[in-house]
């Protein structure tokens, strides 16, 4: 088992308020499962990617990640463990504007301590994994959104994580470019890699084997896909 999550909590404050956003939350996700998480607005699907992603901690209750115990770790190990184990992709890409592609996609390995001929080297090959290869020295404003998509992805990939994180993935992309962009994930999918997509949209829900619904901080829904898009 990769996750597993155990009557996991997480409340917010407001002044003397406490606010329920996830309430008794228990998630399990194996390697190599492709799993969407919808919600509406406000639905705690965002504070649940959030755990996931070690960006933020539970109030209560336990998140395993390889069997290591995430909810006890500091503010350190949480970092190592998002840089080592987690792959992001942002609907906004989350790219840095004066550094071009093979530099964006390398940041992350610069945290990681790697050296400069084994960055190049990894973050060619994830730029080749994505169908960039010929956009190397392209800054972001040279770039389509899509194409901007596919580095943001290659960067999630160039660690070589436990898991790819997206949320909202085709949320600032045509419906097109969507197409193509959660047809790559079909790809890493095959590939062996495990995705977790989060997500409003069911469209993009339906590229998943497995659906997830939350609403009002709890799972209500958690249900293969029998409508998986191919």
């Amino acid at each position: 088992m990769l996750i597993e999550i155990k009557n996991l909590t997480k409340n917010y404050s407001m002044g003397e308020i406490e606010i329920p956003a996830l309430r008794d939350i228990d998630l399990q996700i194996d390697k190599n499962e492709y799993v969407a998480i919808m919600g509406p607005s406000g639905s705690g699907k965002s504070t649940l990617m959030n755990i996931l992603g070690c960006l933020d901690t539970p109030t209560n209750g336990k998140y395993f990640f390889k069997k290591v115990d995430v909810s006890s770790l500091d503010d350190d190990a949480l970092s190592a463990m998002r840089n080592k184990e987690i792959g992001f992709i942002f609907q906004n890409f989350n790219l840095l504007p004066r550094i071009n592609a093979l530099q964006n996609v390398e940041l992350p390995l610069i945290y990681a301590g790697i050296s400069g001929s084994e960055r190049k080297d990894r973050a060619l090959n994830a730029l080749n994994r994505v169908g960039l290869s010929d956009r190397i020295d392209h800054k972001p404003g040279e770039l389509s959104g899509g194409q901007r998509q596919r580095v943001a992805i290659a960067r999630a990939l160039v660690t070589s994580p436990g898991i790819l994180l997206a949320d909202e993935p085709t949320g600032a992309l045509d419906s097109k470019t969507g197409v193509e962009i959660m047809g790559l994930f079909q790809d890493l999918y095959d590939e062996g890699n495990t995705i977790i997509v989060i997500t409003h949209e069911q469209e993009v829900a339906n590229y998943a084997k497995r659906i997830i619904h939350i609403r009002d901080g709890k799972i209500y829904s958690d249900i293969p896909n029998t409508n998986k898009t191919q």
